[in-house]
């Protein structure tokens, strides 16, 4: 277990990450920003694993990555869990 690890908010992120990206490798390769999403759903498990990740960057990933994918409605739960992830950090952390 890493230090990052500890945090409940980022064991949250990083698994609601690994399932949009899993629904998305999943998901008929049919849209056109197919690769914004990718791009920020590593970004956002990178951030995640550093451990602190910047609220503003978050938010901004999740924004670009709601843009690119929202009109996917079958990576729309996918989507909402990842928001919810998001808006943790929003939060202070639970203890």
């Amino acid at each position: 277990m890493t230090g990052s690890d500890k945090d409940p908010r980022v064991v949250e992120l990083r698994s609601a990450v690994s399932r949009l990206r899993r629904e998305l490798a999943a998901h008929p390769p049919e849209f056109r920003d197919r690769d914004i999403a990718e791009e920020e759903l590593a970004a956002l498990d990178a951030m995640a694993a550093g451990g602190s990740p910047e609220i503003p960057r978050l938010r901004r990933s999740l924004l670009l990555i709601a843009g690119a994918i929202g009109s996917v409605s079958a990576l729309h739960q996918g989507l909402t869990q990842v928001r919810r992830a998001v808006d943790l950090f929003a939060e202070p952390p639970r203890g």
